[in-house]
């Protein structure tokens, strides 16, 4: 029998398990679970070498995964945030706003960069720029409230050099006053870009001040009990350059979370050539259970990208979308990338299925013993955090203009219901024979070799 490395005992472990659904302690080698049990079952296995942890009563429960997360971006700005998170009150968080001017050194900036919204605040209202002007009148202050606006003092307008000729960002609006000067108020309307672009403009930290700045992150995630996540790229997160920092904590063995990391495209009409790129850089599951290569996502094209400003009407996206959106997955399914699309609204999600069921293929494997053939199939949709859709080239589903619901996998027939795994064969079965490989043409329900 393997010694366990590590026992926790005398607590009271969530086991998901119905039949079982409570353990008092647990038994890990290699860093995998051994046995959950009783106390006195798993002490039994002790070694000599074994560390055991008395947890004195406290809960332990399995390691939660978020499957849309910006870890590898948040942790290179993490220690320049201020966080409102559960702040009750605005005079609290004028209060905290004010301590971390008096202790932020030029020329960083005063960064609250979402995490909280109005109506927490017993006020029910945000700052308004006299007040954050009158606490930071030299140090740049950037306040980000939902996807909707932004709060720039005086400081930080001069920082990034809006003034009256600063013309109007596509979709975005800057506040101006009678003179045609910006007042420090940014909208989304309803594209965020010109939030996340002016943020992007303040100043990085240091290299080795982002290694810190990430270990706090993943220590963060790790207290509310996060153990792995899928990163979902993002704005101004360049592969590979902004990937250096994680990189070194992996190879340093310093990774407290789990990672599978999506590439996000970054250049607006040349997402083709970014994408084209990297097929040859990097392969979906290259890397190790710690960090490994995910796929696309969830920027495939600027064009398909949906909005996130919920206090406007709903936009339609541009009508470029599917020829721009059509070859960037083609490339994705021929070299079997999976890919995520950020989807907000379902006409948008209608749309992006029907460029996903004229372009996806299905390749057969070259060991069924015929030549790779290929058959158009409709494609799999599961939804993650704000409704991004995750993508797999080789798999089956039913397209509906249906609400796509946030479960962890959303396929749907259309009456709506799930379909079963029969479902999914007789999708397979029902293609033409000429399309499947002989080996497998006689063989009633075939599934999709993906499956």
């Amino acid at each position: 029998m393997t010694q366990p490395d590590l026992i926790l005992t005398n607590g009271r472990v969530t086991t998901l398990d119905r039949i079982k659904p409570e353990a008092e302690a647990v038994a890990v080698a290699d860093g995998r679970i051994l046995a959950v049990d009783r106390a006195s079952e798993i002490m039994s296995q002790a070694g000599p070498e074994t560390k055991v942890i008395d947890l004195e009563g406290r809960r332990v429960i399995p390691g939660l995964i978020d499957s849309h997360l910006h870890v590898i971006r948040g942790g290179l700005n993490y220690n320049l945030e201020l966080r409102w998170d559960g702040v009750g009150s605005l005079s609290d968080a004028m209060n905290m706003l004010k301590r971390q001017v008096a202790v932020t050194p030029p020329p960083q900036w005063v960064r609250v960069a979402g995490g909280f919204t109005d109506q927490q605040f017993a006020e029910k209202r945000l700052p308004t720029l006299d007040e954050i002007n009158a606490i930071a009148p030299d140090t740049p202050v950037f306040i980000l409230h939902l996807y909707d606006r932004a709060l720039l003092n005086g400081a930080a307008l001069r920082a990034v050099g809006y003034t009256k000729d600063t013309p109007e960002p596509p979709g975005g609006a800057i506040e101006r006053d009678s003179a045609g000067n910006p007042t420090g108020l940014l909208l989304a309307q309803p594209n965020a870009t010109i939030l996340y672009a002016t943020l992007a403009k303040g100043p990085k930290l240091p290299p080795e001040y982002q290694l810190n700045s990430t270990r706090h992150f993943m220590r963060e995630m790790n207290r509310l009990g996060v153990t792995t996540v899928i990163d979902a790229g993002g704005g101004f997160q360049n592969y590979p350059e902004d990937y250096q920092v994680i990189e070194k904590l992996h190879a340093d063995g310093e990774l407290t979370l789990r990672i599978a990391y999506n590439l996000f495209t970054q250049k607006p009409t040349q997402e083709l050539g970014d994408f084209a790129n990297w097929v040859k850089q990097v392969k979906p599951g290259q890397g190790d259970d710690l960090y490994r290569h995910n796929g696309a996502g969830e920027m495939l094209v600027y064009s398909a990208a949906d909005f996130e400003d919920f206090r406007v009407e709903r936009p339609d996206m541009p009508p470029s979308m599917e020829g721009e959106l059509e070859p960037v997955v083609r490339l994705l399914a021929e070299n079997r990338w999976p890919w995520r699309l950020h989807a907000t609204y379902d006409e948008t999600i209608g749309r992006a299925l029907d460029v996903f069921g004229s372009t996806a293929t299905c390749p057969w494997p070259a060991s069924t013993g015929s030549s790779i053939t290929r058959r158009r199939y409709p494609t799999a949709i599961s939804t993650g955090s704000r409704r991004s859709a995750a993508v797999s080239p080789c798999s089956t589903a039913w397209r509906t203009r249906a609400s796509i619901s946030s479960s962890a996998m959303a396929q749907r027939r259309p009456n709506g219901r799930r379909p079963s795994r029969a479902c999914w064969k007789q999708a397979c079965r029902s293609a033409p024979a000429r399309t499947r490989p002989a080996s497998r043409a006689t063989t009633p329900g075939s599934p999709c070799p993906g499956w």
